[in-house]
């Protein structure tokens, strides 16, 4: 069965490749060692915060040498950058499978930001450093937040036009919601409660079956 942590595996999940020589390809071989390096990454900055991440903090985690660290990466902060985008993409497709299927909007909305909740819980140091670190990982750290916020706002604005058609601005409603929800999310992964998050589910979920809302259902009439 495919590893489904690929880039954001402990390097201890990584094994290192046999010494000396072997029939590997060479593009084998630098996947590999990205690999490390970036699973480091989420290790030493999950565990120690984005000021204590270093070039050699990073090598010495990961088990490669300074030389093989600079092939792949410019600096630390474009390999906490890779490191970030990899876990996003990980935690996007794991929203979007429990996303996929369901037969409502409401229903979509439990699944997506449930498998949210779910990944953070499953890997405090990948938690850590997606939610947490990165608020202290620079500006361009700051735009990819932006953009991964974003991408969670389209989705929930999408369904709130199903669950409230005649609603006069779900987008920025959608905004609203999931900057409350980091906010939250941001909070618990500071006082080490990660773990716990699936059980803020069903509080979460409140935000989107206020009465406030209902009066701008399927029934209400546009304009009202």
């Amino acid at each position: 069965m495919p590893d489904d942590r690929v880039d954001g595996a402990a390097p201890g999940d990584v094994e290192r490749l046999p010494s000396g020589r072997h029939r590997l390809s060479r593009a084998f071989v630098a996947d590999h060692q990205v690999r490390r390096i970036l699973a480091a990454v989420v290790e030493v900055a999950g565990a120690d915060g984005f000021g204590q991440l270093t070039v050699d903090a990073i090598i010495a985690r990961a088990g490669v040498s300074r030389a093989t660290f600079y092939v792949h990466f410019r600096n630390k902060e474009d390999a906490f950058l890779r490191a970030y985008d990899a876990l996003f993409t990980r935690m996007m497709e794991r929203v979007v499978e429990a996303y996929r299927g369901r037969p409502d909007a409401l229903g979509r909305l439990r699944g997506g930001i449930g498998a949210l909740l779910e990944f953070l819980a499953e890997d405090p140091a990948a938690a850590r450093t997606w939610v947490v670190e990165s608020m202290a990982a620079g500006p361009a750290a700051a735009v990819r937040r932006d953009e991964a916020l974003a991408a969670l706002s389209t989705i929930v604005a999408d369904n709130m036009r199903e669950l409230y058609p005649h609603y006069p601005d779900p987008d920025l409603t959608a905004e609203t919601i999931v900057g409350g929800i980091y906010q939250v999310v941001y909070t618990r992964i500071q006082r080490g409660e990660a773990a716990a998050l699936p059980e803020l589910l069903p509080g979460l979920l409140n935000a989107f079956a206020s009465p406030d809302l209902d009066r701008w259902g399927p029934g209400a009439a546009a304009g009202a």
